[in-house]
This record gives C-alpha cells, structure tokens and sequence, in this order.
C-alpha cells in the first residue's frame, strides 16, 4: 500500500536529525559548526538519492524502483505507482486501438483516415490493394498526389461530400471505385472507397434488358399495326395480300407469344424453389421426345444428330425446367450450325456425376463473348439471331434452371472448330434405377 508523505511527518523527521546535533554543539561549544556539518551530509545524502532516481528514470533497467530511504522511499514509490497506473492505461489504449484497427480490417470497404491536408493518417489493408497505396510509404503522402484523377482533386477540394464520387479504378481494367468523405473528429477526413462494378453492371443489364425487351416487341407490333392500318371494313384486300398479311401476323403474334412466355417463365424459375418437392425425372425419356422435335426442327439444316443417352440414368428434380435447359440447348445447335454440320448429345455418367453435353461443329464463339451468352437478350450476331427466331432468352433460362438444381452451365468453344454446351448433376440427384439395385444385390 503506497503511503503518502506529509509535512508532519518531514517536520518530525527534521527535529529527529538536527535536535542531536545542536545539543551535542551546545556540550562541545561549535553548534554552528555541527550543524553545518550536518546540513552539508543531508544535502550530500540527498544529491545521491536524486541520482539514483535519474539512473532509474533514465536508463531504467528494471520496472521495479531501487531502494529508497526516509522521505525518498514514499518518492520511489509513488513514482512506481504512477508508472504501473500510465502503463496499464498504455495498455487499455493499444488495445482499444488493436481492436479499432481489427474492426476497421473487418469492413468489406477500403478506409482511409485523412488530416484536413488530405494527408494519410492510417488506411486498412483492403485500401493497399484496391487502391495501390503503399504501408507505411504512403503514411503523410497526399491522397490526391497518390490517386491523379482531376475529378477526385476537384472533389476533395471542394469539400462538398454530400454526394459520392465515381471513379474508374486506374489499378484494374473496367473496375468502378465510389468515394465517400465524412468528416472524421475535429480536423480529420474519413474515406470510405466500395468497389460498385457490380452494381453498375447490374444496372447496365437492366437498361439493355429495358431496351432490348421494348426493341423485341416493337417490330411485331409495328408489323400487325402495319396490316391492320391497311384493312379496311368495307373492302378486305385481295385473297393473296390477305395470306401473305394473316401469315405474317401470325407469326409475328405467336413470336411476341412466345417471347413473353419465356420472360413469365424465367420470372418464375428466379423465384426460390423447395427442392424437397423434386421427384425422379426420366431423362431419357425427356430427351426422347426433345431428339423427335430436334428432328422436325432439322429437317431444312440436315444436320447429323447423334443421341449418346445412358436409358437407366435418371435425376431428381423439376421436370418442366429440366426439359427447357436441354432444350435450349440442343435447339440452339440447330439453330446455329451451319447446314450439314454434325451434332451429338452426350447423357452419361462421368466421374460419379449425370453429365449432359451438346458438342457440335458450328463455327465457334469468339472469347469475349462467351462470358456474356447467359445474359438476357445477349446476342454474339443479333441480325442472324432475328433469322433463326432467338429470343436471347434461351441460355438465360437455362443458366438460372441449373443454378436451381445446383449445376453450372459450362462453355467451350473455339472459333471455326465449334462449341461444347455441358453441365452436370451432383452424385446425390442421380436416382437409383430397379436395375442398378438388382444388380448390386
């Protein structure tokens, strides 16, 4: 327990040293003499203690204080004391800073701490790398020196940070980086930088899709009104205008038709979906009747349709959005390779898993394209898509069907070679057929 000095107890202290003294120079006739002498030992005593204190202070060898005497044992102490509390709040500090400092690595955004100079205080490591900056290098640097992009020196001088800022990141191709300023304590700046490719990726697509939605269903349209416009109730046009009209408005209302139903079923198929409803599909069975339309839908392109299709391979799940993944794509490979071309569809099992595969020798996607066939509406040649009656929908629908059934359509293709459309269906929706059972019995 520390004790604490008072005067009392120096002035006690004093009387206890100098009382002796005088008396003895009283007996001896000097006690100006003796108390000199006195003064002088308690000041030489003094001076040495106080050096003992600046060794510690100074050099410190040891936490703990070196003996003290008389009044400087409560001065070593209280010192000891004093250090042991301004350590313990060292401590309590750097771990509230560790714990800031872990919180701050944990937000999935770059944060940059700024004095009012613009110059870098602290940044996370998610800042390093999107941002390129450099730890500790940076530390000082101006961010507006680091980032050497007009709008951001113009937004950061500005300082109206009310709206963020969107830059395209320097340090990675198509990458868009919105910068958002607060101010932080009394003279400082936070930035907070979020990586929103994604989100204006998003957003693109629903542009596109709003445009290429309202461009699909402008042309029917204009054809029917066309047609419509020229009739006229008194008088109908001759018998061979009226067929080439009814037959072309048929076509282009059951294209509309179709085109809307293909966006009610991908509309349903986004929605979430209880795989405990699955029941066993008979693929085989499925690609049956899709090998007989393929056939019809084949018999102007005479290409040669081979159906390599394992008769006991049977899956769980939704039969209706199965029969559209595959059919889309081995429509698709009619639709798309040139007359005679050589098509052959593979249902085996690979490596434990039910394989589904659509190869043929068409003329090939080029790669920036391959990416980007899921997409709806996306289309590698739009005029020749319009031809063959796409809606660029197809592979959309399938995309989403797999993503439902725990698959992923997979693309390879080389141009002037052809293309191969797969997916496959994990171990555990396999269906144990009455065959395979007896046979491992």
């Amino acid at each position: 327990m520390y004790r604490v000095v008072n005067k009392q107890a120096l002035a006690k202290r004093l009387l206890i040293y100098f009382l002796p003294l005088l008396l003895i120079g009283v007996l001896v006739g000097a006690p100006f003499l003796l108390l000199f002498l006195g003064s002088f030992s308690l000041l030489v005593w003094h001076y040495h203690q106080l050096y003992r204190l600046s060794d510690w202070l100074l050099n410190q060898r040891s936490f703990n204080p070196p003996e003290g005497e008389g009044a400087w044992e409560q001065v070593f102490e209280g010192i000891y004391h004093l250090q042991h509390r301004n350590r313990k709040k060292r401590n309590e500090l750097a771990d509230l800073i560790r714990r800031f400092r872990d919180g701050a690595e944990a937000v999935p955004d770059a944060v940059i701490v700024l004095q009012r100079d613009l110059s870098i205080i602290w940044c996370n490591q998610l800042a390093l790398k999107v941002l390129g900056l450099q730890w500790p290098t940076d530390h000082g640097q101006r961010l507006d020196n680091l980032i050497r992009d007009p709008k951001f020196a113009k937004y950061m001088h500005a300082e109206k940070f009310d709206e963020a800022l969107e830059l395209d990141n320097g340090h990675a191709v198509g990458q868009v980086l919105e910068f958002r300023v607060m101010p932080y304590a009394t003279s400082q700046l936070m930035v907070v930088v979020r990586d929103v490719t994604r989100l204006k990726q998003l957003e693109q697509m629903r542009k596109d899709f709003v445009a290429n939605v309202s461009h699909e269903l402008r042309t029917p349209l204009t054809v029917v009104t066309g047609y419509l416009e020229m009739f006229d109730g008194d008088m109908m046009p001759p018998p061979a205008m009226w067929n080439k009209a009814q037959t072309t408005m048929l076509e282009q209302c059951k294209r509309m038709d179709s085109l809307v139903n293909q966006l009610l079923s991908l509309s349903r198929i986004e929605g979430s979906r209880r795989q405990e409803g699955d029941k066993a599909v008979n693929v085989p069975q499925l690609l049956t009747y899709i090998g007989t339309e393929a056939q019809s839908l084949n018999q102007d392109k005479e290409h040669e349709l081979i159906f390599d299709i394992d008769s006991s391979l049977d899956i769980k799940g939704a039969e209706e959005e199965l029969r559209s993944a595959f059919s889309n794509l081995v429509f698709n490979a009619i639709h798309y390779t040139k007359p005679g071309g050589k098509i052959i569809v593979r249902w085996q099992v690979r490596d434990k898993q039910a394989h589904f595969s659509v190869v043929d020798n068409g003329d090939g996607i080029a790669p920036e394209h391959i990416n980007r066939l899921t997409e709806r509406f996306y289309r590698v040649d739009k005029a020749r898509s319009r031809t063959t009656g796409g809606s660029g929908l197809g592979l959309a629908i399938t995309k989403h069907v797999l993503t439902r059934h725990d698959s992923q359509l997979k693309i390879k293709s080389k141009l002037g070679e052809g293309s191969c459309f797969s997916f496959a269906f994990s171990k555990d929706k396999i269906v144990q057929t009455l065959n395979e059972n007896n046979a491992k019995s």
